[in-house]
């Protein structure tokens, strides 16, 4: 087993199993921490991918409905569907919603749910802003979320998203929702990049 570089404008990689076929992952895939993943709407190509990491959830956060395939996909393989819908925006000042965002990571810090797969059309803005605060309760320094947010949306990065990320609070989900599921969390903090 292998990965293949693409040459595209994206850095997409394939991974290819024996002879057999190749696994292609989502556009934007990527592994956030043990257990959870993010990227970009998957379509049926990247269905076999997908099924390599035993999804237990898919955390979906656009507001229109999933398409049928992916339903089928999901239900034959007994993967449950969380949906938050957050509309995608490209105007500098439309507010993301913050209860929606908090819904989510009460779904996402519970680690029954895990593995669970964060996706949104690209991958970039919704479920950037997810993991941005996601490491936020995991006390990474704001330079190192946004670097991560950043290496995501590239060229089509938001500084209405970045403001969001810096201005949420994480606190109450520290105390009373990630220490909860992840005890280990609340024994000290966890820097990312080297800050302080």
């Amino acid at each position: 087993m292998g990965l293949i570089p693409r040459q595209h404008a994206e850095d997409v990689y394939v991974v290819k199993e024996e002879e057999d076929g190749l696994f292609v992952p989502p556009l934007n895939f990527s592994m956030v921490e043990k257990g959870i993943y993010r990227s970009g709407f998957p379509n049926s190509l990247n269905f076999p991918f997908l099924e390599t990491l035993q999804l237990r959830s898919i955390i979906y956060l656009c507001p229109e409905p999933y398409p049928e395939d992916g339903t089928e996909f999901l239900h034959k393989r007994g993967i449950q569907l969380f949906q938050f819908g957050i509309d995608g925006h490209k105007e500098p000042f439309v507010n993301i919603p913050e209860g929606i965002i908090r819904e989510a990571l009460k779904v996402l810090l519970d680690t029954r749910n895990h593995p669970v797969l964060i996706h949104c059309k690209r991958g970039k803005h919704r479920t950037g802003c997810l993991v941005g605060c996601l490491r936020k309760i995991q006390n990474w320094c704001l330079s190192s979320v946004f670097d991560e947010y950043q290496r995501f949306a590239a060229a089509k990065a938001r500084v209405s998203d970045q403001r969001f990320i810096e201005l949420f609070d994480a606190s109450t989900l520290k105390r009373h929702g990630y220490a909860l599921t992840h005890p280990q969390a609340s024994q000290g903090s966890h820097s990312e990049g080297g800050c302080t």
